[in-house]
């Protein structure tokens, strides 16, 4: 199967050739590092490859933004279309492209939110569960009527630390639409979107078909260490994201002397070679830039 590649000759270079289709792939670092520039460059390199920019669902519940239109416009010059979560998807225009290809969705607009359950009142807790709920069929659309317009790649960013994954509402989501979602046979995503419509668009369901093991997913997560030799040494727990992750590229800081700069290191690539220097990067206007 042809690798995608990331956009970056010198990370597919480190990776073998690119990313494997099908597999999950996790981006960790802290703050600022530069994990959604590297999504950025990841959607963007699919226009050439597959002639079709990547999708980014953004989990984002702070409030704080992630500045994807501004990345967007200044490293590729794409325009970002939203696609607004409030909006109950209309199923009668799932397929036509100009209503649903969308090229990012923040799901949680509301600013200030938590992310961890345990810092969550029982009724808090329910309150986010219903919230969840309302937004699983707006996630679907989102992520279906984008593959059967011939999307093959996505990112999911604005994923927070928190001391344990089982904590975190986002991991939750994350797990429901790896398992319900990337990893579902098309047709089986296209039941649990229509539901009892589901006969009266089979037809067009099945000539929008796609395979779930050509579509590739970053994970981009923040991490509470900053140094790379920190991310490097962290242990992987049960539960853990990377726990199941095929591939992990890790991005933090380094020391060279007096002078600190930034580093990516590929700590896991299963199935496939890959090289173990540590690349040294700098964040410009046009994006992540290796040294």
């Amino acid at each position: 199967m042809q690798r995608h590649s990331t956009g970056l000759a010198k990370l597919d270079d480190l990776l073998g050739g690119g990313v494997i289709p099908g597999t999950q792939i996790v981006v960790l670092g802290a703050t600022g590092i530069g994990k959604t520039q590297l999504g950025i460059h990841f959607l963007c390199a699919g226009l050439k490859q597959e002639k079709e920019r990547g999708i980014l669902f953004d989990l984002t519940s702070r409030g704080d933004s992630q500045n994807h239109a501004a990345y967007a416009q200044t490293i590729c010059d794409w325009n970002m279309l939203a696609a607004d979560p409030e909006t109950k998807p209309d199923l009668s225009k799932i397929f036509d492209p100009e209503e649903i290809r969308r090229d990012i969705l923040h799901l949680f607009k509301r600013a200030g939110k938590r992310v961890t359950i345990q810092d969550l009142q029982q009724d808090e807790w329910r309150e986010w569960k219903a919230e969840l709920m309302k937004k699983i069929d707006r996630s679907i659309a989102f992520f279906y009527g984008n593959f059967a317009q011939g999307v093959r790649r996505c990112v999911l960013d604005g994923i927070e630390p928190t001391d344990r994954a089982s904590d975190s509402f986002q991991f939750h989501l994350i797990e429901y639409i790896y398992q319900q979602i990337l990893r579902k046979d098309a047709d089986w995503v296209a039941r649990d979107l229509f539901r009892v419509e589901f006969r009266s668009h089979e037809a067009a369901v099945q000539k929008h078909f796609y395979e779930y093991s050509e579509i590739s997913c970053l994970t981009l997560c923040t991490s509470k260490e900053v140094m790379l030799d920190d991310l490097i040494a962290r242990p992987i727990e049960s539960g853990d994201i990377l726990s199941n992750a095929n591939t992990i590229i890790l991005m933090g800081k380094i020391r060279t002397g007096n002078k600190m700069s930034r580093g990516l290191y590929v700590a896991k690539h299963r199935g496939s070679k890959c090289i173990e220097d540590i690349a040294p990067f700098q964040i410009t206007d046009q994006g992540l830039i290796f040294e």
